[in-house]
């Protein structure tokens, strides 16, 4: 299939993956005022659209390896791409994220994320950002669930290397819960900020469970050497070239 066919039908899917985030947001809305259960709902139904219309309308199949959390665990996973939220959201049952605070101003996201439970943090200073962070999760353990943290606080393309932030650290200490790493590839077929989309099998890889108790440093060298190296391998897996593999 040629460039041009292929970046053709990845714009018309971006049009109508937004599309029907609106679409979805108004269907479920009722049911996200009623309860915590309907907007999970709603957002668990957005998830399995966009994997299903991601399959037809660009090629592009989605691989879940390893086990999703049931349970009360922080989640991980390494950032590359929008479709990495929904894949690792609509994996878990009770997923909730910590996220930027201007996010919860963004039409459909910024609602359905608060009704989910959510965590909005203020950027700012790194003391005073981790403090919040902490402070703020702890107030809303009453709500059951998985607790999604991005360790690098932002999308990173495949083979660019970017610092691990301490906040992931904090709340492993503070919240004395495992913490289940996730790896993946869907970079190399799903670059930021650009609207073409390779064909291929982005895969999704929850690793083994860190338990509660290291050290911060030694936790957060852990938390690292997981992701990355596996990362790596599913990027080399897809055919992305990686200096070392």
């Amino acid at each position: 299939m040629s460039y041009a066919i292929q970046w053709l039908r990845s714009l018309l899917f971006n049009a109508q993956m937004y599309l029907a985030m609106l679409v979805v947001g108004i269907l479920y809305l009722p049911a996200a005022i009623w309860s915590r259960e309907g907007a999970i709902a709603g957002c668990h139904a957005y998830c399995r659209w966009v994997r299903w219309t991601a399959g037809w309308m660009i090629g592009l199949k989605v691989e879940i390896r390893g086990t999703p959390p049931t349970d009360e665990v922080m989640v991980a996973p390494k950032h590359q791409s929008f479709l990495d939220v929904l894949m690792i959201y609509g994996a878990m049952p009770r997923g909730k994220f910590i996220f930027k605070a201007i996010l919860k101003y963004a039409p459909v996201i910024g609602q359905f994320g608060l009704r989910i439970g959510c965590i909005p943090v203020d950027r700012g200073k790194r003391g005073q950002a981790i403090k919040q962070m902490v402070a703020d999760v702890q107030a809303g353990r009453a709500l059951p669930g998985q607790l999604i943290i991005y360790p690098q606080g932002t999308r990173i393309a495949p083979g660019v290397k970017a610092p691990y932030k301490i906040g992931t650290g904090a709340l492993y200490r503070e919240l004395g819960q495992p913490v289940v790493p996730v790896a993946t590839n869907v970079g190399v077929f799903w670059p930021k900020r650009a609207i073409y989309r390779r064909q291929g099998t982005a895969v999704f890889e929850f690793l083994p469970r860190i338990a509660p108790g290291l050290e911060i440093a030694d936790f957060m060298h852990r938390l690292e050497t997981d992701i990355e190296t596996a990362s790596d391998r599913l990027a080399a897996e897809a055919g992305f070239p990686l200096r070392g593999l």
